[in-house]
């Protein structure tokens, strides 16, 4: 038998770790990832954040980004040091008015350890200055930071806060937002919610913008640049805040015409979907090079590609819906995608009935009949699909059908009723396809799970008489002609 023998510095190690009171000693680090399967790394645990104060200053010419942000937030567990989801420069940090250690870790993780450990339940205010250049940042091997010849523009989906503001970025952790930013004289910022204010001096006009509803970190935008801003007020009483970057070129009328109707299309959806949840709407059509559209909360973002081939009011109303199904109610975790897409992509069917450009039934007809049994269209599964096929068309098109055999199989009146009552069920929270499917369920008195399993979970497609036994969407393989809004649904494949 060895003894083991311990040096004086271990044994010293050991009396002050027993000297260490309990409770101290409980304290633990915050996870580096919310929990969500799809995206490990996403989000935070040990906090949950109420609001985002962003104090910044830009210059378009440099693309040089810095500031502070503000973040109040609450520990959901004792906390011996945490993270926050940020690329930029970070040159202080403060936790509760004390200046906190940090690092970096993994590809986006800012790591903070308060000078006093935090008990769960604690009220925090995290103080970050930083700076940068947004467009020289990268990680997972992308940058959502997207240049402009006279600005920038952060949108994107999953993920776009890193590049500019240090968050909790994941959609479980939603918060209201004070979002001011300084830049050149003759330039503009556009971000969410209301402008409050604006204000110049030496040079430098700066524009507040306030978001007073609880808003996912990927619905956050900041756009500057040189626009045309159009402000006005729907027949249904929302203001409306459009822009235009000035240098759209053939694709302005297009652009304004599709854009421009925003006050009238969210008083249409109010009439499915219930009051508008927001205190305005809009949004915005930047000179940039991508090709998509994204539902960034009341402040909508537009590329120029969606109106290369002249209006299109249809991504519009996509991404209008999204303003109650995706923003107001969010989902859960990203698995939860069906809740954003099938719905917004149903609301174009919508429009296209109201239109006199198709039914919903012609649209579902035509979907179902388009794609054989052995199209990989049905290997995708919309109530889960995979991170690597989160945005696939079949989220969208195989998405919309199940929202079409729902409506078949309980019937108008209930799936109206589940419609506009899903939203106020769920208001400024949270919710997963479960969370839907018993609700459903509920208001429709009938069991779902068989219509489910069959439109969200089977990766195969459904059989013609099984399909009808579920609500049927299908009249016959091969059957349905294409409806004359097809074309202009299927141009905005590539949008959020």
């Amino acid at each position: 038998m060895h003894r083991r023998i311990l040096a004086p510095g271990v044994l010293a190690a050991a009396s002050l770790l027993l000297a260490i009171p309990a409770s101290a000693a409980s304290h633990t680090a915050g996870a580096p990832g919310i929990g969500d399967p799809y995206y490990p790394y996403y989000g935070n645990g040990g906090y949950d954040v109420s609001h985002y104060d962003l104090r910044l200053q830009y210059q378009p010419a440099t693309d040089e980004l810095a500031g502070t942000a503000t973040i109040l937030a609450r520990t959901t567990q004792d906390l011996s040091s945490f993270d926050l989801d940020f690329l930029l420069d970070v040159s202080e940090v403060r936790v509760n008015g004390a200046q906190a250690a940090f690092t970096t870790s993994g590809q986006h993780e800012l790591v903070i350890t308060p000078k006093s450990p935090l008990a769960k339940g604690t009220p925090i205010t995290v103080v970050v200055r930083y700076s940068g250049v947004p467009s020289t940042k990268s990680a997972y091997g992308f940058n959502t930071w997207h240049r402009t010849p006279d600005g920038a523009v952060a949108a994107d989906e999953p993920e776009a806060a890193w590049w500019w503001y240090p968050s909790n970025d994941h959609p479980l952790d939603k918060a209201t937002y004070d979002v001011s930013v300084a830049v050149p004289d003759g330039t503009q910022v556009i971000s969410n919610g209301l402008l409050q204010s604006t204000s110049s001096k030496l040079g430098w006009t700066r524009y507040n913008w306030r978001q007073n509803k609880p808003q996912a970190t990927y619905l956050t935008t900041l756009a500057v640049g040189k626009f045309d801003i159009t402000t006005s007020t729907s027949e249904g009483g929302v203001p409306v805040v459009n822009a235009y970057s000035e240098d759209l070129g053939d694709n302005d009328g297009a652009a304004r015409a599709s854009v421009e109707r925003t006050g009238e299309l969210v008083d249409w959806l109010s009439g499915y979907f219930g009051p508008y949840p927001f205190a305005s709407a809009g949004g915005y059509v930047p000179n940039t090079t991508t090709g998509y559209a994204l539902e960034t909360q009341t402040r909508v973002y537009y590329s120029p590609k969606q109106f290369a081939n002249g209006s299109n009011t249809s991504v519009v109303v996509h991404e209008l819906a999204h303003q109650w199904y995706g923003d107001d109610v969010s989902l859960k975790g990203w698995k939860d995608i069906w809740l954003n897409e099938g719905f917004a992509r149903y609301a174009q069917w919508l429009w296209s009935e109201h239109e006199g450009e198709g039914t919903t039934q012609e649209l579902a007809d035509y979907v179902y009949a388009s794609h054989p049994a052995d199209d990989a269209f049905w290997t995708v599964e919309p109530g889960d699909p995979g991170p690597d096929d989160q945005f696939d068309v079949a989220v969208y098109d195989r998405g919309a059908l199940a929202v079409q055999a729902l409506r078949n199989a309980v019937g108008d009146d209930a799936f109206f009723a589940i419609l506009k009552g899903w939203p106020k069920e769920h208001a400024y929270g949270n919710a997963s396809v479960g969370d839907f499917e018993a609700y459903a369920e509920k208001v429709s008195g009938k069991s779902l799970g068989a219509l489910f399993d069959a439109w969200l979970f089977e990766p195969t497609k459904p059989a013609v008489p099984a399909a009808k036994a579920v609500g049927g969407v299908a009249k016959a393989v091969g059957a349905g002609a294409q409806p004359k809004s097809w074309k202009r649904i299927e141009a905005t494949n590539d949008v959020h």
